[in-house]
C-alpha cells in the first residue's frame, strides 16, 4: 500500500533531538559562532534561508497579490526626530531587573513567568499529574532558566500563580517589582535577589554622517517608512481610501536577555501591512468572505479575570458583539489565521489574544496577537493592531506636512452656523496687537457661547477674557454675530490604520516545531512534515547508481522539474537509498524520485512520499506531471495513488 496511515504522535516531542536535527542540517546557527557568538543573533543556512524565502513568497501571494497592496522598501537607518515624534524614544521599552550580586540583567516579566511556571510544573510533578521529564543533555541542564523542583503548592497558591500568569502582560514595572518581592522571585541561575525594575529602551542608537552630528536609530519596526510616504502612496492610489501598503525587511531590537532561540532575537525579518481606512467607516468589502471563520479568541476581560480560557467564535459574531472592534480588524485577523494554517501551523495550537489596557502599545487603540503554542509556551508571532490616526497625526503636526485624505463629496453638505464678523480696520485701531488675539478667541468658541455673545451685543456690549487674564470689552461697531450658510464639497480627514505585523523568524521556528516528529518504528528517524508550499526542496532525485548511463536521465528529470518551477536536488552520494531519503526527511523534502536500471531501460521512475514512505511508479513524464500537481497543491497524495500504480519494490529489467 502506498497510502498507509501515519502515526505522528507515537513518540512525545523531543526538543533535544529536534534541535540536534536543526543544527546538524544547518537550518540556522548562532552568528559569529567561531568567535564565541553573540546572544540574539543567528545566521540561516541553506534550508532555513529557502524555508524563509518560501514563507515570504506565500505571504506576498496571500496578502500583497490577493489584496492589491502597494509594496514599498524603506530604509533601516532612521533619523532620531522620526522616532522622537512617533513616541518610540520615550516609550519603546521593556522593564529589566539586575541580579543584586552578579549584575546579570533579566527581563522582569520573563523572570516572573519563568519562575512561576517552574513552580507550577513542580507542583504538578509532586501531585503525580506530570509526565516524567525527558532525559536532557548535561550542558542543557546547566543552561536551564528555571528549575522545576517537585514541591507541592497550596491550592490557593496555584490559583494565585495562574491568575498572575493570565494577566502578566498587564503589569506595570513597579507592579512586577512588587510581585518579585511578594513571591520571593529570584534569579533562577544564582538564587540571588533582583533589583527594582527599570525601563530599558530597545532601539539600537547610531549616528548618520562622519561627524556624528545627526543621531539616528536602527528601526525597531518597518511601520514609520509607510507613514512618512503616505502622501506619495495616496497619490499613487489615485487619492482613494481604503488601500494598504506592505513591506518586508529587517528590524532591530536590543533585547534585554535573548534566551529562546529564534523567538527572541536582536535582528529579524518583519512583514508589515498598513491598511488605511476612513475612521467613520471601518467596514471591509470582503468581510463576507471570512465571516464564518471560527477562531479561538482570548479577550481582555477573560484575562483580567485571571483566566486563559479561549472562546470559539466566528469572526462575524466577534465583530457583531464588539469583541473585535470593527470589520477591517476582524477581516485581517481571519486572513492571518488562514495564512498560518496554509503554511503548516497546527490550528489546535493557535489562538488570538487581545491586549489588555496596560500592555497596549502607545499608538494602539485595540490589538490582537496571533499566539502559537510551542515548547517555550505561547508566543506572539503576529500582531494585528488598530493604530487609529496616531502616527499620521503626530508626523503631520511635527512637520507641517498634511498627511490627510481629501475626499470629493457626491453631494455637498450644506450647514448653517453662527460666525463672528469683524470690522478689522476699527478693531485694529482700537486694540492694536490684541486684535489678532481676539479673532483667535472667537474662532475657538462653540455655538452656545456665540449665541450668548450675540444676545449681549444686541444689548450694547460684551466682554471676553484673554489667555493672560485681561478683560476686553467689545461693541457691535467692532464685531457682529451672524448666521451663515456653508456649502462643503470636499471632506478632509486623517485616515485610521489597521496594522498586521508578522515576525517571520518566530513563525519559521514554530512551523518547524509543529511539523517535527519521529517514525513509530524508529525514534531516531526524525521527520519534518513541511507542506510542499514552503518546503525548502520540493523533490529529491535519487539515482541508484553512479554509472555514466544514468547521467542523461538525471539531467532530463532535473531540467523538466526546473522548467516546471519545481526546486529539486540530486543526491548521488554513495550511501544507501534509505539513508539518503532519511536525511532528506529531516530536511522536510516532501517527495523523492528514484532512477534505477529500469529507468534506463524502460523510462520508468518511482515516486516516494515523505510521511507515508509509500512509493508509486510510472513513466517519467507521467510521474513529473503528477509531481507538478502535488507541489502546487492542486492534487494530494490520495489522488496520486489513483493515477499511478503502487511500486512493489522489484525493478522491471531484462
Amino acid at each position: 500500500m502506498a497510502n498507509l496511515p501515519v502515526n505522528k504522535s507515537a513518540h512525545p516531542f523531543d526538543k533535544t533531538r529536534f534541535e540536534a536535527v536543526l543544527n546538524h542540517r544547518f537550518f540556522y546557527a548562532p552568528a559569529f559562532e567561531i568567535y564565541g557568538g553573540v546572544a540574539g543573533l543567528y545566521d540561516y543556512g541553506p534550508p532555513g534561508s529557502s524555508l524563509q524565502a518560501n514563507i515570504i513568497a506565500e505571504w506576498r501571494k496571500h496578502f500583497i497579490v490577493e489584496e492589491h497592496m502597494l509594496e514599498i522598501d524603506s530604509t533601516v537607518m532612521t533619523p532620531a526626530p522620526v522616532f522622537e515624534t512617533s513616541g518610540h524614544v520615550a516609550r519603546f521599552a521593556d522593564w529589566m531587573v539586575k541580579d543584586t550580586k552578579t549584575g546579570d540583567v533579566l527581563r522582569a516579566d520573563h523572570l516572573v513567568k519563568g519562575v512561576l511556571e517552574a513552580r507550577l510544573a513542580g507542583d504538578k510533578e509532586a501531585r503525580g499529574l506530570a509526565a516524567q521529564p525527558q532525559k536532557e543533555d548535561e550542558k542543557k541542564k546547566k543552561k536551564k532558566a528555571a528549575k522545576a523542583a517537585a514541591v507541592q503548592l497550596s491550592d490557593d497558591a496555584v490559583k494565585g500563580y495562574e491568575a498572575i500568569l493570565a494577566q502578566l502582560d498587564n503589569y506595570s514595572g513597579p507592579e512586577l517589582g512588587e510581585l518579585c518581592r511578594k513571591h520571593d522571585i529570584r534569579n533562577p541561575d544564582t538564587d540571588n535577589e533582583v533589583t527594582e525594575p527599570q525601563q530599558f529602551n530597545l532601539m539600537f542608537t547610531s549616528s548618520i554622517g562622519p561627524t556624528g552630528q545627526h543621531p539616528g536609530y536602527l528601526r525597531p519596526e518597518t511601520a514609520q517608512g509607510h507613514f512618512l510616504n503616505f502622501s506619495r502612496l495616496l497619490d499613487f492610489n489615485n487619492g482613494r481610501v481604503p488601500f494598504a501598503s506592505a513591506q518586508i525587511g529587517r528590524s532591530f531590537r536590543n533585547e534585554i536577555s535573548p534566551r529562546a532561540g529564534l523567538l527572541r532575537v536582536r535582528e529579524f525579518t518583519m512583514a508589515e501591512i498598513e491598511h488605511y481606512v476612513d475612521p467613520e467607516d471601518k467596514r471591509h468589502e470582503r468581510f463576507h468572505e471570512v465571516r464564518d471563520v471560527v477562531l479561538d479568541l482570548l479577550d481582555r476581560n477573560v484575562q483580567v479575570a485571571g483566566s486563559t480560557q479561549v472562546k470559539k467564535i466566528s469572526v462575524g459574531d466577534a465583530v457583531a458583539t464588539g469583541i473585535i472592534a470593527n470589520e477591517t480588524l476582524g477581516y485581517f485577523v481571519a486572513r492571518i489565521y488562514q495564512f498560518l494554517l496554509k503554511i503548516g501551523i497546527d490550528p489546535v495550537r493557535l489562538r488570538f489574544r487581545q491586549h489588555m489596557s496596560n500592555e497596549m502599545a502607545h499608538y494602539a487603540t485595540d490589538c490582537w496577537d496571533a499566539e502559537i503554542q510551542n515548547s517555550y509556551g505561547w508566543t506572539e508571532c503576529v500582531g494585528c493592531a488598530d493604530r487609529a490616526a496616531y502616527d499620521l497625526t503626530v508626523h503631520s503636526k511635527k512637520t507641517g506636512h498634511p498627511l490627510v485624505v481629501r475626499q470629493a463629496l457626491k453631494e455637498p453638505i450644506v450647514t448653517e452656523r453662527l460666525v463672528a464678523e469683524f470690522n478689522k480696520k476699527v478693531l485694529g485701531k482700537t486694540f492694536g496687537r490684541d486684535a489678532g488675539v481676539i479673532q483667535t478667541i472667537f474662532a475657538e468658541l462653540d455655538e452656545p457661547r456665540l449665541q450668548k455673545i450675540q444676545g449681549e451685543l444686541a444689548q450694547g456690549s460684551t466682554a471676553i477674557v484673554t489667555p493672560d487674564g485681561r478683560e476686553l470689552a467689545l461693541t457691535p461697531e467692532l464685531v457682529t454675530i451672524e448666521r451663515k450658510t456653508f456649502k462643503q464639497s470636499i471632506r478632509e480627514y486623517t485616515p485610521n490604520v489597521i496594522e498586521p505585523s508578522f515576525g517571520l523568524g518566530r513563525i519559521l521556528y514554530v512551523l518547524l516545531e509543529h511539523n517535527f516528529w519521529a517514525r513509530e518504528q524508529d525514534v531516531e528517524r526524525g521527520v519534518l512534515s513541511l507542506p510542499p508550499l514552503v518546503a525548502p526542496t520540493k523533490v529529491l532525485i535519487v539515482p541508484l547508481s553512479a554509472k555514466e548511463e544514468f547521467d542523461p536521465l538525471i539531467q532530463e528529470v532535473s531540467s523538466k522539474l526546473r522548467k516546471a518551477g519545481i526546486f529539486s536536488r540530486v543526491d548521488d552520494s554513495n550511501t544507501s537509498i534509505g539513508k539518503r531519503y532519511a536525511r532528506n526527511d529531516e530536511l522536510g523534502t516532501p517527495f523523492g524520485v528514484t532512477l534505477d536500471f529500469a529507468s534506463v531501460q524502460n523510462r520508468t521512475m518511482t515516486l516516494r512520499e515523505r510521511d507515508t514512505t509509500g512509493q508509486l511508479i510510472g513513466d517519467i513524464d507521467e510521474v513529473i506531471a503528477v509531481l507538478v500537481e502535488l507541489v502546487n497543491g492542486s492534487a494530494g497524495w490520495s489522488e496520486a495513488c489513483k493515477r499511478l500504480p503502487a511500486y512493489d519494490g522489484v525493478q522491471a529489467v531484462d
